[in-house]
């Protein structure tokens, strides 16, 4: 029952729900426990329908107030990571080797305090989805939804979502038109050849040579075949190659990857990487083996939806604290597909400053419960300016 200070009350309960989540956290597309407490949630709730399964461990509640035929979603994540959690909280990890390092089990809060907020007030005309998708960390979850039919179903004029950000001031909240989050594409390279002894190296062909040089040469694919002023990143992040300290490999394996904010960049990288690693076999006698996946693709806000985050952010904050120059990130976010398929807006939510080793990811990380009645807030305006409830049949 929400009393005279609803937002008071319901942070307290949002909190609680939160440390819950955290404690029992689930990866991708095992998150049962997790969509099952969602879903039981959302039905004490009293939403008109709850939809679950969807892409997997996916969950949607549906809230309709009045006859307006307008609909929009709200979306938050469920899924943690595989990292061994060492915050000195009590409400740690349960699951050993899994942990909510990134704030998901903060949004999957809100959002359900967001629902019970506006099943409560009905203060909108239309319909909202409230979308709970699992797998956000690199397994595309949001992508398994869209396949499984998410907005066929659940028909939206826009989708927006929100994330916690360590370093972005607190009590302020960060959005703008175009690409907030780039796209990510990953690729594994192989140099095979012959190998030999290390003391007779004309016996053999060297794929570490071959690797060293690559990872200088690739390189390239950023100084010298886009426009500089263009954002890429090729970084390399493995190889590995060898066993034996006399023995020069057969086979040296790389993994890197790619982030930019231009689509059309996916294409430019696996072609050049290739030619790159190609002309290097070919220089030591090697064969070489690239595969290149294309992953998220970049996050881009449209207009209409970014102007309405931004109108909802002002109202609750003041118009001071929503930043809307700021450079966008190179690191990549599973909303992107859903902004591929519709239209929508995400912002980032500033949680203030935090030490390095207690940033997103990682194993001290420790979601900012302050900003949760600063959510909720957006949350309920966002719904009720997007879908006035004045716009109602026969309403004055």
């Amino acid at each position: 029952m929400l009393h005279n200070d609803p937002i008071t009350v319901l942070t307290h309960e949002v909190v609680g729900w939160r440390h819950h989540i955290h404690a029992h956290p689930e990866l991708a597309f095992e998150e049962k426990e997790t969509a099952r407490f969602v879903a039981e949630m959302l039905r004490s709730f009293g939403l008109d329908e709850i939809h679950e399964n969807i892409g997997g461990t996916g969950v949607v509640g549906v809230l309709r107030s009045g006859d307006g035929a307008r609909a929009i979603g709200f979306r938050a994540e469920l899924d943690a990571l595989p990292v061994l959690e060492k915050a000195d909280v009590p409400y740690i990890s349960r699951n050993e080797g899994v942990m909510h390092a990134c704030g998901h089990d903060g949004h999957t809060a809100m959002l359900l305090g967001a629902a019970k907020l506006l099943s409560h007030t009905r203060s909108f005309n239309g319909t909202v989805y409230f979308v709970f998708q699992p797998a956000e960390e690199n397994k595309g979850g949001s992508m398994r939804m869209i396949e499984d039919g998410l907005f066929d179903r659940f028909p939206m004029e826009a989708v927006y979502a929100v994330h916690n950000w360590p370093g972005v001031k607190f009590g302020t909240i960060a959005t703008h038109v175009g690409p907030q989050m780039a796209a990510v594409d990953n690729f594994e390279l192989s140099f095979e050849g012959l190998g030999c002894h290390a003391a007779i190296p004309q016996l053999g062909d060297d794929p570490i040579l071959a690797a060293s040089a690559f990872v200088q040469a690739v390189q390239r694919v950023v100084s010298r075949s886009v426009d500089p002023q263009s954002a890429l990143v090729v970084s390399i992040t493995q190889i590995h190659g060898g066993n034996v300290g006399n023995i020069v490999p057969k086979t040296v394996r790389l993994q890197g990857t790619c982030r930019f904010f231009e689509p059309g960049f996916s294409d430019h990288c696996e072609m050049v990487i290739g030619q790159i690693a190609e002309g290097i076999a070919i220089a030591h006698s090697l064969n070489a083996k690239l595969d290149y996946k294309r992953g998220y693709p970049p996050l881009v806000n449209t207009p209409a939806a970014s102007a309405h985050a931004i109108d909802a952010a002002s109202t609750v904050l003041g118009r001071d604290n929503v930043t809307t120059d700021f450079s966008a990130s190179l690191g990549c976010e599973d909303f992107a597909f859903m902004l591929r398929a519709a239209s929508g807006c995400y912002a980032w939510i500033g949680a203030g400053d935090v030490g390095p080793s207690e940033g997103l990811h990682g194993d001290r990380y420790v979601f900012n419960d302050a900003i949760v009645p600063m959510v909720l807030r957006y949350w309920q305006t966002l719904a009720e300016q997007v879908l006035p409830a004045e716009t109602r049949e026969g309403a004055e």
